[in-house]
């Protein structure tokens, strides 16, 4: 099973009335697409917006598209910049606060929250957002253990190549911050158990030229936004072509694959749920295809 959602289609209405203002929000996966697993947002809100401070039954992350809104998690301020992401913990009270600019996150949620409170309430709000002052985020300072920030340069190759110096504003570097590169394919980690995720994963994947995922399938559900120039998608037998703004996700045991025929990199947010399993999170077509005709030739 698979869904895909058009960029044109993307028009975030106004959410939470009375424990919001300037705040709007649209579903870009949920149990009405297939999943069950999780909930991708595109979440929007206004220089002079807020959202009262609250608390989930379930695991939220985020990443800033643009504008610098202000995350109150656990009682403290945070200013966000284009490329912040982080996660809230589950039962952890936080409140959105606008300031420089109209913003724009995306956000993921694991559990999947209840659908009308079937089941239950899973958002409970407990009072106006904090009005305390906030502060610029630091991702090297040990208390910020729930953010990160992805820099342009951190998704380069080459520059990777050259050791980072003692003090430069970032995390220091590990296999923990590593970037995954394969095929034509880099993967940065942003959220995950590092930043004390449990239940699902966030990260950014570019595809250069040329680069390929060939047919595969999981045993979780993944979600894909497009941020940068376009890619050929295919899923159950079906084949898209994905453009900016474009929003797709696959169920388990979706065979899908991936396939950057374009002279440009593209580059989409990914997520996961649940997170990977140690061992066998992805099944390749091409692997058991081999099998099979080497079963074949075994006299």
């Amino acid at each position: 099973m698979h869904h895909v959602l058009r960029a044109d289609q993307i028009r975030p209405r106004p959410e939470y009335p009375g424990s919001s203002s300037g705040f709007a929000r649209c579903s870009l996966v949920d149990r009405a697409a297939g999943s069950v697993h999780m909930a991708v947002r595109m979440c929007a809100l206004a220089a002079d917006g807020s959202v009262d401070e609250h608390v989930h039954s379930f695991e939220e992350s985020f990443f800033v598209l643009e504008g610098s809104p202000v995350l109150v998690l656990d009682g403290r301020a945070w200013r966000l910049l284009r490329g912040a992401c982080g996660v809230v913990p589950v039962g952890v009270r936080h409140a959105w606060l606008g300031g420089g600019g109209d913003a724009r996150w995306i956000d993921m949620c694991s559990p999947q929250p209840r659908v009308d409170g079937a089941g239950g309430q899973d958002t409970f709000f407990l009072g106006p957002p904090p009005r305390t002052e906030p502060a610029p985020l630091d991702v090297r300072d040990p208390r910020t253990r729930n953010f990160f920030r992805l820099d342009e340069g951190q998704m380069e190759l080459d520059r990777l190549k050259v050791g980072a110096a003692v003090d430069e504003p970032t995390v220091s570097a590990s296999m923990a911050t590593a970037l995954l590169a394969y095929s034509g394919i880099a993967v940065k980690m942003l959220v995950d158990q590092r930043l004390d995720a449990q239940l699902h994963t966030m990260f950014m994947v570019e595809y250069e030229p040329g680069g390929v995922a060939h047919p595969h399938d999981h045993p979780l559900e993944e979600s894909y936004v497009i941020l940068e120039g376009e890619v050929e998608a295919h899923a159950d037998g079906e084949q898209y072509t994905l453009r900016r703004g474009d929003a797709f996700w696959t169920g388990v045991g979706c065979v899908h694959a991936f396939y950057n025929r374009t002279d440009s990199r593209v580059r989409w947010l990914e997520t996961q749920a649940p997170q990977p399993p140690a061992r066998h999170s992805y099944r390749f077509n091409r692997d058991w295809e081999y099998l099979e005709s080497r079963i074949e030739q075994t006299p």
